[in-house]
């Protein structure tokens, strides 16, 4: 096992892939070539040959706690930024797992590494978890919309281990249980239902809500993300008939962040604060530039946020993964609420498997160095007892 370490060098990487597409769905850049970045965390005097590989679908984690706490472990550690870094408005989750499939053919081929990790941090859980089913059993030749894309003849390089950490289910999962139930106008948002408005004082239904409420507000979600889904599929439909094949069309999804556990800390519960959640104060969140897919296209609707044509399923995924698995939630978590670490947990189809928790800590570990530290000795065991270390 390799010594651990105080010091090590942060190295910029660069990957890139020719890659025939239909169409360009991120800004500037060469046509034909995809130029990702990551950062390369590797302990001083490293010889390591096993590299934690981290991605999310659309955020740059390369300066998060856990990252920095992993590498003072002496685990080699990568972060890679997709494509779509910063913006999820065109986003194909099957070419993210392309991405991240280049980053591990790069890291072996380039840099030497003769084992990988994935590290499913929140929205990458779920991505690794697909990553891995696709490289485990390959079935995918076109996107939710009809596109070609070819996963199959990708060869992916399947991880030796995947660890996920404070991860959710899927982001169409979780997108759908904060979308905001009461909006029954897409065009119009200020047009909802009073008595499914949780923001709404006037609302005879407050916290802390009865059964019978979630139960309602629940499926008023699954209806308006489903509505939302049948709009986009005449849109793309009607472009297509017209022989626009490759026609694409933005729209906004208004008021994204309205889960009653949010303010009511009953639900789910465990150690977060009432009236938070981890973008800031939910109300002004549910409005906001930075809500979920709050600017949008049709085929990354269906591939990114789409409760029933997403394919980046967490849940179902992991029952295809056959490596073994140490699955970490945060017990005051701001973001992901424990029953999506136990639901990931409990989806893993074989026993090789590890569920740990971290008392106290918050969704990113942002003011507990104590907790991101106590979190990279946790990956630090494990791997070590399987032998990856």
């Amino acid at each position: 096992m390799t010594a651990k370490t105080s010091q090590y060098a942060r190295i910029p990487l660069i990957i890139t892939f020719q890659e025939t597409s239909q169409y360009k769905d991120t800004y500037a850049g060469e046509i034909g070539t995809v130029a990702l970045t990551a950062h390369l965390l590797k302990p001083e005097n490293s010889d390591n040959k096993v590299a934690v590989v981290f991605m999310h679908p659309t955020g740059g984690g390369s300066y998060l706690p856990m990252l920095n706490s992993l590498a003072r472990q002496g685990i080699d550690t990568v972060w890679c930024d997709s494509r779509y870094r910063g913006t999820d408005s065109a986003l194909i989750m099957e070419k993210v797992l392309i991405d991240l499939g280049n980053c591990i053919k790069n890291l072996k081929e380039r840099h030497g590494y003769e084992k990988i990790v994935l590290g499913g941090w929140s929205g990458g859980g779920s991505l690794s978890l697909f990553y891995q089913s696709q490289a485990e059993k390959p079935s995918i030749t076109e996107t939710p919309a009809g596109d070609p894309i070819d996963l199959v003849s990708q060869n992916f390089i399947p991880a030796d281990a995947v660890m996920l950490i404070a991860a959710h289910e899927s982001r169409h999962r979780t997108f759908t249980e904060w979308l905001d139930g009461s909006v029954t106008d897409e065009n119009n948002p200020e047009n909802r239902t009073l008595e499914l408005d949780i923001y709404d004082k006037n609302n005879p239904n407050q916290p802390r809500y009865s059964e019978s409420f979630i139960e309602a507000y629940r499926k008023a979600q699954i209806a308006r993300n489903r509505k939302i889904t049948s709009w986009v599929l005449d849109k793309l439909s009607e472009f297509k008939k017209k022989g626009y094949e490759n026609r694409e069309y933005g729209f906004v999804v208004h008021r994204t962040m309205a889960d009653p556990k949010w303010l009511d800390p009953s639900i789910d519960p465990n150690g977060r604060k009432p009236n938070w959640c981890f973008l800031g104060e939910p109300e002004v969140v549910n409005n906001s530039p930075i809500g979920l897919a709050r600017y949008c296209s049709l085929r990354s609707w269906l591939s990114q946020w789409s409760y029933d044509h997403a394919r980046g399923d967490g849940l179902s995924c992991a029952r295809d993964i056959s490596v073994p698995c140490l699955v970490i939630g945060n017990s005051d978590d701001d973001g992901i609420t424990p029953s999506h670490t136990k639901n990931l947990f409990d989806s893993i189809g074989h026993s090789n498997k590890q569920l740990e928790w971290i008392e106290g800590a918050n969704h990113y570990y942002f003011g507990q160095p104590e907790k991101s530290n106590e979190s990279a000795k946790t990956c630090m065991r494990w791997l070590s007892e399987k032998g990856l270390i």
